[in-house]
């Protein structure tokens, strides 16, 4: 496993399962073409951008293309980083096809390409020390329960008021909204953020 500060971005939830068995932080799945939509995610990445840089981990499809090309023309070209994967015919084990172009996508790739390819557009790995940079004091499944975003009949409903005032996309699950606010924010910050929206 190898700790990437930067989010990374992903076109479906098969390619996120294949990064998070080789990458520790933080991986957004933009859903294929839905992104293109979707202005609650683009704000969402707008941040991440913002707050820790993302890297563009796509298929090397048209499609791949399409999708890395949105996201360069809303992201500055400074808080953005392309990683590509080669081209290898062939088909995922899951389907029963090959894709159009018949290409193997990020999640057909091996674990060791992944890491190449994003170690060649730049990825910040984790330190010598072994400590994840910028990332200190995060929150916790704990932390949510304590300020009443999990485990509670009203949790739901006050998550997304969170999210909301946050600006985050509302469909974010528990775990999701805690990958959000570890991505973006300290705990502590959280916690005055939360103590001043107390009545």
């Amino acid at each position: 496993m190898i700790r990437v500060r930067e989010a990374i971005v992903v076109e479906g939830k098969y390619d996120k399962i294949k990064l998070s068995s080789l990458v520790e932080g933080v991986i957004i799945e933009v859903g294929g073409f839905g992104l293109f939509k979707d202005r609650e995610k683009l704000r969402y990445l707008r941040q991440l951008a913002d707050k820790r840089g993302l890297i563009v981990l796509t298929d090397s499809d048209g499609a791949g293309f399409l999708i890395r090309h949105k996201l360069s023309s809303c992201i500055p070209p400074h808080r953005l980083k392309h990683a590509y994967i080669p081209d290898i015919l062939g088909k995922e084990r899951r389907k029963a096809a090959p894709s159009k172009e018949g290409k193997l996508g990020v999640e057909g790739m091996e674990l060791s390409v992944l890491r190449r390819a994003l170690e060649n557009a730049g990825a910040t790995l984790e330190d010598e020390k072994g400590e994840r940079p910028g990332l200190k004091g995060e929150a916790t499944k704990a932390d949510l329960f304590a300020w009443g975003l999990a485990g509670t009949p009203d949790s739901a409903a006050r998550r997304k008021e969170l999210q909301r005032r946050l600006g985050l996309p509302e469909r974010l699950s528990a775990n999701g909204l805690l990958q959000a606010l570890n991505a973006l924010y300290s705990r502590e910050e959280v916690e005055k953020f939360l103590k001043k929206e107390e009545p």
